[in-house]
């Protein structure tokens, strides 16, 4: 129920919801990824001021963030399938282990504290800041990528990194391909695609995980998925996300890690903070 909420309030929040989902779909087409790590923090807030219980707003974010990312990384993948940028056979090897990863993520959704994915948020989302903000081009494991062994195990530790995030995995597979010597406008082309799948698994999963705890979940939620933040967010990230790709190729690289870098370890303090 929306608790002592008034409209002003109502209005920002949905202001607010507009700009992430803005922010979002550039995000999928400058880097590959969904955006989760914007969507999720503003859904928290927006899920706080509406009175959802402790208990169930950070999956309910999760969940609703894995949905929102659907169409965006259909559209990211699609704008950056159309260069040519996609590095052959690494989603074919990635996509059945990384989904495998999303439906334990899910699993564990259904039954594990709120405090889990907090902890799982702050820690993946640090190690993606970190990358970004000191590592640059100097981390690398090799100029090629490994076996097939090796790479199954990369595609479930996205998967279910992504899944316990909220996020279709995009920032990790970046992080793994450009660890192996592979240029960033391919590894996002390859990580928008490997999205896809994760996203559309990862929202059936949470949504059958939410369904035991329908009773605590604000009205029009389907399991641990608002159908609220689904309709209003998805239509605009969708919208943008290829005119993201089309940044991608014209704005500083360097500047763009540094702002979301930024960003990340904000929103990292933030659920830190919420965890005391």
């Amino acid at each position: 129920m929306l608790l002592g909420v008034g409209l002003n309030e109502i209005l920002w929040l949905a202001v607010a919801v507009v700009v992430a989902g803005v922010i979002t779909g550039l995000l999928a087409g400058l880097f590959g990824i969904g955006g989760g790590s914007v969507i999720v923090p503003v859904l928290y807030e927006a899920f706080r001021v509406l009175g959802v219980p402790e208990e169930v707003r950070m999956q309910l974010c999760l969940g609703t963030s894995i949905a929102i990312i659907v169409p965006t990384s259909i559209r990211s993948y699609l704008a950056h399938r159309a260069k040519g940028l996609v590095i052959p056979g690494v989603i074919r090897l990635w996509a059945i282990p990384a989904v495998i990863g999303v439906g334990c993520g899910a699993a564990i959704a259904a039954f594990a504290p709120a405090a889990v994915f907090k902890i799982a948020f702050v820690a993946l989302a640090g190690l993606i800041a970190a990358k970004f903000l000191f590592a640059g081009d100097r981390w690398n494991l090799g100029s090629d990528l490994p076996g097939p062994v090796p790479m199954a195990c990369y595609g479930f530790g996205i998967g279910l990194g992504g899944s316990l995030m909220g996020i279709s995995g995009g920032s990790l597979s970046n992080i793994v391909l450009t660890l192996y010597g592979k240029p960033l406008h391919n590894a996002v082309a390859t990580s928008a695609g490997l999205g896809v799948p994760i996203t559309i698994v990862g929202t059936i999963g949470y949504i059958l995980a939410g369904l035991p705890h329908q009773a605590l979940l604000p009205p029009l939620s389907l399991g641990f998925v608002s159908l609220i933040g689904l309709v209003v967010m998805a239509p605009v990230s969708s919208l943008v996300a290829p005119y993201g790709a089309l940044l991608a190729h014209r704005l500083s690289r360097r500047t763009l890690e540094l702002i979301f870098s930024g960003f990340l370890l904000l929103v990292s303090l933030r659920f830190l903070v919420s965890l005391f």
